[in-house]
């Protein structure tokens, strides 16, 4: 029988992504399929710095480090998709559409992110994104990435 392992532990992901702390906002990796979908975990815990400031007395996780969490997902499944970095195949973030924060995100929490690529053609990648904490959604998104020489 052939297994196939589609899970990312922090050091894969430190090898994909150019983001380190306090920016790296992907933990694990727990499944994916290439050109499809992404399933990833961010840990969210007291002592990262945004939390002393965002708000003291009630604190929470900004809600556009959520959907940086969301392009970091779909900059790993791009990744994955393509095989390797390549600098005339590289995408850039570049729009972010119908995004809605339903619920807060709170020390402790642990946010499953889920992306699906939308739409695709040789220069265009569009991201279905979802976030979800104990099982109920706290921000849902359209995140668009294009390539590097259309801009």
């Amino acid at each position: 029988m052939n297994v196939v392992n589609n899970t990312l532990n922090i050091k894969k992901i430190l090898k994909i992504l150019p983001h380190r702390y306090p920016f790296l906002l992907i933990d694990q990796v727990v499944n994916f399929e290439k050109f499809k979908y992404l399933q990833a975990i961010k840990n969210c815990t007291i002592n990262e710095p945004y939390f002393q400031g965002h708000f003291l007395n009630e604190p929470i996780f900004p809600g556009v480090l959520i959907v940086e969490a969301m392009a970091q997902a779909a900059s790993i499944l791009i990744y994955k998709s393509l095989g390797k970095l390549n600098i005339n195949k590289l995408y850039h973030f570049v729009g972010i559409d119908n995004t809605r924060f339903k619920k807060t995100v709170i020390p402790g929490d642990q946010i499953f992110i889920e992306v699906t690529i939308l739409k695709s053609n040789k220069n265009i990648l569009v991201f279905k994104n979802t976030a979800v904490v104990n099982n109920n959604i706290i921000c849902k998104s359209n995140i668009t990435f294009a390539k590097k020489y259309l801009f």
